[in-house]
């Protein structure tokens, strides 16, 4: 009786240190399963925010397309102030604070940070900024970007470079000198953060 109480309690031992080691190795494998999920959704998370070159030219060919937008609707006699109000909202970042925008054909206030400064810009109409003559209803016929760089850090993108703007009356193309920062925002939607443009030096004449 006594043996078989011993070879009882070392067939029980034997089994609790499997069942012990089953549970070990079986946590073990969930923590590692669990692990690797987290390590891939941070992986795609980081992929679905990071910002591409070709996300860049896409943007600022979307951008050169609403301005000529706007311009046919003002041509069209139709409401051109709205179309530049939904244009502004759809590819700067205003929803989410001040955008650093310096327009190019301005030197009284050329530094403006809400979203009335920019739409004054594009089509005029604010009494507070009364150099404003509406670039975007100029118009032009078309818009086209010519980088020279872009620095992608995440999800903030600058590009720089020259674009160059056509008037609808024909006539040689306008160069501006530009610098355009961009975020992606929740819907992977590009927006601008920082715009700022200004025309070519021209050296004075020499005496």
């Amino acid at each position: 009786m006594k043996v078989s109480s011993l070879n009882r309690k070392v067939n029980l031992s034997i089994v609790a240190v499997m069942i012990a080691t089953i549970m070990t190795l079986s946590t073990t494998s969930c923590n590692q399963n669990t692990q690797a999920k987290q390590s891939q959704t941070a992986v795609q998370s980081l992929a679905s925010v990071t910002i591409t070159d070709q996300e860049v030219s896409d943007a600022q060919k979307a951008w050169g397309e609403g301005i000529v937008k706007i311009g046919k609707v003002y041509l069209d006699k139709g409401d051109y102030k709205t179309a530049a109000l939904n244009f502004i909202n759809k590819y700067y970042d205003y929803q989410h604070g001040p955008v650093l925008f310096k327009p190019t054909l301005v030197s009284q206030k050329q530094f403006r940070t809400d979203l009335q400064g920019a739409l004054s810009y594009f089509v005029a109409g604010n009494d507070n900024y009364p150099e404003d003559h509406g670039f975007a209803i100029k118009p032009w016929s078309s818009v086209r970007f010519e980088n020279i760089g872009t620095k992608i850090i995440g999800n903030m993108a600058v590009a720089m470079g020259n674009y160059y703007f056509t008037p609808v009356n024909g006539g040689d193309e306008v160069k501006v000198e530009y610098s355009f920062a961009y975020t992606k925002d929740n819907n992977g939607k590009l927006r601008i953060i920082l715009h700022d443009s200004h025309l070519p030096y021209t050296p004075a004449a020499k005496h």
